[in-house]
């Protein structure tokens, strides 16, 4: 018994080792049971294809396409009749939900968004018109301070001229105080024209350019008003007439004394000479 155990010891190591051996030197595929034949493995190829996923991208290289003798118009040309003509796709989900919306009509937030956006127009429209009319009404106030600024620039004598005018203010001044001093015991009428009178004429005789100045910016404006420039002109040209009249029977009189005053000399001295 012992020495069938020994000899069982002796010739199980060597076996194991060529095993080993073996299998690692000549690899081989241990199957559980034997290969199926090649028509059984496409018999089962066969029967597991419907249970396949299709893959993602098809291989159309390996599908040969059929030959075509003749060629098909396309689905548009009017040489196929309306009974040969393919039927229109049915529409999709997305074309389903398109369609219901456009039969359905606006939504409420639809509407709402149309009315916030007249809102935002209308509000856009007045505030672009309350800054078009700031704009208008600094651009009119800078015209009339340049216009007035312009205006009493112009109103100023030339250097030219060497007329002062601060002196002559003064003496205008003067003149008008000492008119409304002098007709202070008058009625209305010469306490108002006395003054006014006394310093136009001080002004035509003590700054005469800037009454001219004066003058011809009062013509400019009253030509604004037809009216009041024809009954200025017409004023005017009775003043001047009366002056030429004054001036005329002021030189006739003083030629009328002047040949008075010649006689009654020549005569005394006739009478003179006769009495000597």
């Amino acid at each position: 018994m012992a020495a069938r155990v020994l000899l069982r010891r002796r010739v199980a190591a060597p076996f194991m080792a060529a095993t080993l051996v073996g299998g690692a030197l000549i690899p081989s595929v241990a199957l559980a049971e034997a290969p199926p034949a090649p028509q059984q493995q496409q018999q089962q190829m066969r029967e597991l294809l419907p249970y396949r996923k299709k893959p993602i991208y098809d291989d159309f290289d390996d599908i040969p396409l059929p030959k075509r003798t003749t060629p098909v118009p396309s689905p548009a040309s009017e040489t196929i009749p309306s009974s040969a003509k393919p039927f229109p796709a049915e529409p999709t989900a997305k074309e389903h939900s398109i369609l219901s919306v456009s039969s359905r009509g606006p939504t409420p937030t639809d509407r709402l968004a149309e009315q916030i956006g007249k809102a935002r127009l209308f509000l856009y429209k007045q505030a672009v018109s309350a800054e078009d009319g700031v704009n208008a009404a600094i651009n009119k106030a800078f015209h009339l301070e340049q216009s007035f600024t312009s205006t009493v620039a112009s109103l100023a004598p030339s250097r030219e001229s060497g007329e002062q005018l601060m002196p002559g203010l003064v003496y205008v001044l003067v003149a008008s105080m000492a008119g409304s001093i002098v007709s202070r015991n008058r009625n209305i009428l010469v306490r108002a024209s006395l003054p006014l009178a006394l310093g136009v004429g001080a002004g035509w005789l003590v700054i005469p350019v800037t009454m001219t100045n004066v003058s011809d910016l009062l013509w400019k404006y009253e030509k604004r008003f037809p009216a009041v420039a024809d009954a200025h002109l017409r004023t005017r040209e009775g003043i001047e007439r009366a002056w030429h009249m004054t001036k005329l029977h002021t030189e006739l009189g003083k030629t009328y004394v002047e040949d008075k005053v010649h006689d009654a000399r020549d005569s005394v001295e006739d009478w003179v000479k006769k009495g000597k």
